[in-house]
C-alpha cells in the first residue's frame, strides 16, 4: 500500500506553491485535498453579556488561540469598552502574542508568552499570580486550563468568546483517502460523529490534545507533530509517506497516558518544589536528650 491521496482538515491555501504540503506533493507524487471539518465562530455581544463578566474588572487577559483574540477585541468595540494600556496579556505561544499586534501596540512588558507547552504556560501564569485574570475560552474545551487555575487558587474569571461547530462535509468520503490530517480535538470529534471511527483511515495529528482525542476514539495514529526533529505537520507526513511508499510498515504512534493528563501531572509537580519542603526537626540523640533533662531539673 502507498499513500497516494491525503485530506487535510484546513482551508485550501491561497497560493498552493506556498503551502507547507506543496513539497510533499512534488516529492512523493501525492494528491492533497483541503476541507475544514470545523469552523470557529465568535459569540455575539448578547451571548457575551449573558455570561455577566466585566472586562475592566480584570488586570490580565489569557489567550490560547487567535479566534478568541479576534472575538475579544470585537466585543470590546461593540460594547464600547476601552481596554486600558495597563492591561496585561498572557499567550500560550509566541505566534498568538505576535498576532496581538493586529489590535494593540506590541510591548514586551505587557505581553507574555510560553512555548506552547501546558506546563510552561501554567508556570508563566503562576509567576504573575497577583493578577486578576480573564481566561478566554473556545467552546467546547477540555477544561484543563480553568480547572488547573482553580486548583492553584488563582484569581480569575472565565468567558467563552468563540464556539467550534461542525463544517459542512457533504461530498467527503473518507474511504477515498489513505490518510486524514487533523489539527484539533474538535476535528476528531466531528469526523467520528459524522463518519464513524471504523470508516476513518490512518490519521496524522498535531499536538498532544489532538493525539489524545484520536487515541480515545480508537483511531490509528500513523504520525504526529511536533516531535523531536519533526517540528511541523508537513514534515511528519513527509517522513511517514517516505517510509510507507518505500515498503516499510511504521509502528502506529502510541500515546502515553501521562500526555493526556497534563493538568494532573502539573498539579502534582506543584505539590513539592525545591525549597518548599517543610524543615524536619532533627531528632536529638540520647546523650543530648539526657543533658536537656538534667538542665531542666
Amino acid at each position: 500500500m502507498k499513500i497516494k491521496k491525503i485530506l487535510v482538515s484546513q482551508p485550501a491555501p491561497a497560493v498552493v506553491e506556498k503551502s507547507p504540503f506543496y513539497e510533499v506533493t512534488q516529492k512523493h507524487n501525492t494528491k492533497i485535498d483541503y476541507r475544514p471539518f470545523i469552523k470557529v465562530v465568535g459569540v455575539s455581544l448578547k451571548e457575551f453579556r449573558s455570561q455577566r463578566v466585566e472586562i475592566l474588572d480584570h488586570s490580565a487577559v489569557v489567550f490560547t488561540n487567535r479566534n478568541t483574540v479576534d472575538s475579544f477585541f470585537r466585543i470590546c468595540e461593540e460594547a464600547r469598552v476601552t481596554v486600558p494600556e495597563t492591561m496585561k496579556y498572557f499567550c500560550n505561544t509566541e505566534a498568538i502574542a505576535l498576532y496581538l499586534q493586529k489590535y494593540i501596540v506590541y510591548r514586551k512588558r505587557k505581553i507574555f508568552f510560553a512555548d506552547g507547552k501546558f506546563d510552561s504556560f501554567m508556570e508563566l501564569i503562576l509567576k504573575h499570580k497577583e493578577e486578576k485574570f480573564l481566561l478566554t475560552l473556545t467552546e467546547p474545551n477540555n477544561g484543563e486550563i480553568p480547572d488547573t487555575m482553580a486548583k492553584l487558587k488563582l484569581n480569575f474569571s472565565k468567558v467563552v468568546l468563540a464556539k467550534t461547530v461542525a463544517a459542512e462535509l457533504e461530498g467527503v468520503e473518507p474511504s477515498d483517502y489513505d490518510m486524514l490530517v487533523f489539527y484539533s480535538p474538535s476535528e476528531i470529534s466531528t469526523a467520528v460523529s459524522v463518519f464513524g471511527a471504523e470508516k476513518l483511515p490512518v490519521v496524522a495529528t498535531f499536538g498532544n490534545g489532538t493525539a489524545c482525542a484520536a487515541a480515545n476514539a480508537g483511531l490509528t495514529i500513523g504520525t504526529m507533530a511536533p516531535m523531536p526533529g519533526v517540528p511541523s505537520m508537513a514534515k511528519a507526513v513527509e517522513i511517514y509517506i517516505g517510509k510507507v511508499n518505500a515498503g516499510q510498515t511504521p509502528d502506529p504512534v502510541e500515546i502515553d497516558g501521562k500526555v493526556c493528563g497534563k493538568a494532573a501531572e502539573f498539579l502534582k509537580s506543584q505539590e513539592v518544589k525545591p525549597g518548599r519542603k517543610a524543615r524536619q526537626r532533627k531528632k536529638p540523640d540520647a546523650e543530648t536528650e539526657t543533658k536537656t533533662q538534667k538542665a531542666s531539673k
